[in-house]
């Protein structure tokens, strides 16, 4: 295993953090292989800790993905997740709400989603997408029926504020939660829309809107960066993870996964009525 500690991406509450700082380009010089390894092992270390997630179920993990198009989230769940009983996870993933979805708070839908206890829920994307894609666009806040609509600075951070709470009374409950930023690079965001203009398998991957939003780059990037700022906490942590080589981001995921489910002190519950097990054996036995 890598000697860099994956712990060391994640955004430390109430210090300032800096999208300008932070690397794109792995930080560790491993090779292929090497890599390849360590996230076999890990996804077998992950399989394992779900198994004993969903035997105690009593509390439950909640990980969430943000980033820009073509940063890989899709295929850093699918690699992660490799192994992991489908039966004990489900992924959502959110994109333009709906007409019903919009008839309530803009966490309702996402609430609807959470994990049962023993089970383990992913986000492809989030309640995060309304600070992030709603204060680049601004204008989408005309189809969500707000009953009234402060000043803008002051509407984003009343949203930071509820979901801070929103995360806060998911640990109070038993749900961890795990954040994911995947930092990709302008540069290879470009070149991965170049491989998907240039293969006809991946053409059904590319939109006319995926260029019309890299126009907006900056702006995103300032909306992220006030976003991971403001609800980075210790009960739900941000990691901004380095996302330009795809297996070396996988790793750095599937171990910050590992160690929060070794954290969480996970045990197989206690079986009742050990003391007749041998006479159910016997009379298994005696069939």
């Amino acid at each position: 295993m890598s000697k860099f500690n994956p712990q060391d991406l994640r955004i430390i509450p109430k210090q300032s953090f800096s999208i300008a700082d932070a690397s794109t380009a792995p930080l560790t010089d491993e090779d292929e292989d090497a890599l390849e390894e360590q996230l076999s092992d890990l996804t077998k270390q992950f399989a394992k800790l779900q198994r004993v997630l969903y035997a105690q179920d009593k509390s439950s993990l909640l990980m969430v993905f943000q980033a820009m198009d073509a940063a890989g989230k899709d295929s850093t769940i699918r690699a992660v997740t490799k192994g992991v009983n489908p039966a004990g996870f489900q992924v959502s993933a959110f994109k333009q709400p709906s007409k019903n979805e919009l008839d309530h708070d803009f966490l309702w839908r996402s609430a609807t989603q959470l994990p049962q206890r023993g089970r383990i829920g992913i986000f492809n994307r989030s309640y995060y997408e309304e600070t992030l894609v709603v204060r680049v666009h601004p204008e989408y806040l005309g189809s969500q029926k707000l009953p009234h609509t402060p000043p803008l600075d002051t509407l984003w951070e009343q949203r930071f504020e509820s979901i801070v709470e929103h995360e806060r009374h998911l640990y109070r409950n038993g749900t961890r939660v795990i954040k994911f930023w995947l930092n990709v690079s302008k540069d290879e965001q470009k070149q991965r829309f170049l491989d998907r203009l240039q293969n006809p398998k991946k053409y059904w991957k590319f939109s006319d809107s995926d260029l019309a939003e890299r126009a907006l780059w900056d702006d995103y990037m300032q909306a992220y960066e006030s976003m991971l700022n403001a609800t980075s906490t210790e009960f739900a942590p941000w990691y901004a993870i380095p996302a330009d080589n795809k297996l070396w981001m996988r790793v750095q995921v599937a171990s910050i996964i590992v160690q929060t489910l070794q954290d969480m002190q996970l045990e197989y519950p206690e079986a009742k009525n050990v003391d007749q097990f041998k006479e159910f054996e016997k009379q298994l036995l005696s069939e």
